[in-house]
């Protein structure tokens, strides 16, 4: 017997037919990506395969029966996805999977457009937490909605295919930089410089502005808008680029909003292809990339609702059924970088293609912030885990003392239910195009789908 812990590499012990199902796995991953840039667009692409697979529209109120397959979509940008079971809820309570599915991006501000030596330009702020200086000089989609002014909502997306035009942010070049040099990042790449440029073909006619006036025709053309009609516009910019396999091998994908669709999508499709008569509650949240925050974000009593609804279609104390269901908050965590090792502690650090990574605490310095799971729960999971033959692993948020973050799962914990954190390690994380192992993907999968059955 062998008492020593070791972390194993999952293509190393994969046989082909193994590493084919991962590939395959991976290739719907993708098409998520591509297709789910914003909250809003991977809660419609959920809500498509959920409809594909017999789920019916929830509203709040209506009786929930054993069998029953649900979705509710919470304002377009946040979903539940609700799988009544047979088992008994009242002792196994039920089995939550959280992901969320905003990403960090450039959201346009209420008054963005403005024209200066004659180009037009669009204010940002940035949504998150960004390196500034990631967002020069990339190719960048405009995706999201408009409320026009009678009422008339308009879908807007713009740089995602090859006819499309992009938008940009400019840079200084190295030959003028020598001030800029000096200076540290902060205080070099400022927010307000973020700034995209949108036009630059005066419209004819005019004296003032007509650069500015000149990409309100065409918005008006296209889209039947005014300039006002963006106090009431949900715009964001995003990497107009695809997802992308990395390396001769093929064993990575890159892509903008890894953080978290590589966690929500192994969780979609364990909810979706795994048979259990336990009751699952599958859910993609807004807002945690800004501390879950507002009615569509983890702190809402949303979640509290709804398993009050489930108690009661059931007949069950809602007390005795959070104090008994379990949730994986399924986020991402930060994989060793040899480049930069010495942010991480190597024994206690996600590694690449060495599966899933549970976080028994996240948060900050002396884990402030975190919901830090009990052994008992994670004991239980381990044995969960290793029944099902999951590959997977533990770690920590980089070195003690350098930093640190957070996640949803102190907001399910304090509903009186056991959670822990576990997601896929990322390089990169939070850049506009991150990388992660597809041999980690499919490890998450496989784990949500032990986790629920």
């Amino acid at each position: 017997m062998d008492l020593t812990y070791k972390k194993k590499n999952i293509y190393a012990a994969a046989d082909e037919a193994e590493r084919k199902r991962i590939f395959e796995y991976c290739e719907g991953y993708k098409k998520f990506l591509d297709n789910g840039k914003t909250e809003r667009e991977a809660v419609a692409e959920a809500i498509k395969m959920a409809k594909k697979n017999g789920y019916k529209p929830y509203t709040l109120g209506d009786k929930i029966s054993k069998g029953d397959k649900l979705y509710y979509n919470n304002r377009g940008k946040s979903l539940f996805l609700l799988r009544a079971g047979t088992a008994d809820i009242a002792k196994n309570g039920v089995r939550i999977l959280v992901a969320h599915v905003d990403s960090p991006r450039l959201d346009l501000k209420q008054v963005p457009l403005y024209e200066k030596s004659d180009i037009a330009f669009l204010k940002t702020h940035y949504y998150g937490g960004i390196k500034k200086y990631h967002w020069l000089t990339i190719p960048l989609a405009l995706h999201g909605v408009v409320v026009l002014k009678d009422g008339k909502t308009v879908n807007v997306n713009i740089g995602e295919a090859e006819t499309d035009p992009v938008f940009y942010i400019t840079d200084l070049l190295p030959h003028l930089s020598q001030e800029l040099n000096t200076k540290t990042i902060a205080e070099g790449f400022k927010a307000e410089n973020l700034n995209l440029i949108v036009g630059g073909m005066p419209a004819h006619g005019e004296e003032t502005d007509a650069v500015k006036k000149g990409v309100l025709a065409l918005l008006n053309e296209k889209y039947g808008m005014t300039e006002e009609d963006f106090l009431s516009a949900e715009l964001e910019a995003v990497p107009a680029v695809k997802a992308k396999d990395v390396g001769l091998d093929r064993a990575f994908i890159a892509s903008y909003g890894h953080d978290d669709s590589v966690c929500a999508y192994p969780e979609i499709t364990a909810t979706l292809q795994t048979e259990t008569d336990q009751t699952v509650l599958t859910i993609l949240a807004d807002k945690e990339e800004i501390g879950s925050e507002g009615n569509t974000g983890m702190q809402c009593i949303l979640i509290h609702d709804i398993l009050d609804e489930i108690a009661k279609s059931y007949g069950v104390n809602p007390a005795v059924l959070r104090e008994h269901s379990m949730c994986i908050s399924a986020d991402v965590t930060a994989a060793y970088d040899p480049t930069f090792a010495s942010a991480f502690e190597e024994m206690n650090v996600g590694l690449v293609s060495r599966g899933v990574t549970m976080n028994k605490f996240t948060g900050a310095r002396g884990k402030s912030g975190s919901n830090d799971a009990s052994a008992e729960f994670v004991g239980y999971l381990r044995g969960v885990f290793d029944k099902a033959n999951v590959v997977w692993q533990t770690g920590e948020l980089g070195r003690v003392d350098l930093g640190g973050g957070g996640t949803v799962a102190k907001y399910i914990a304090k509903n009186n239910i056991d959670t822990v954190d576990m997601g896929v390690p990322v390089l990169s994380m939070h850049a506009p195009y991150e990388l992660v192992s597809k041999a980690d993907i499919y490890s998450a999968h496989l784990a949500f789908a032990a986790f629920i059955k």
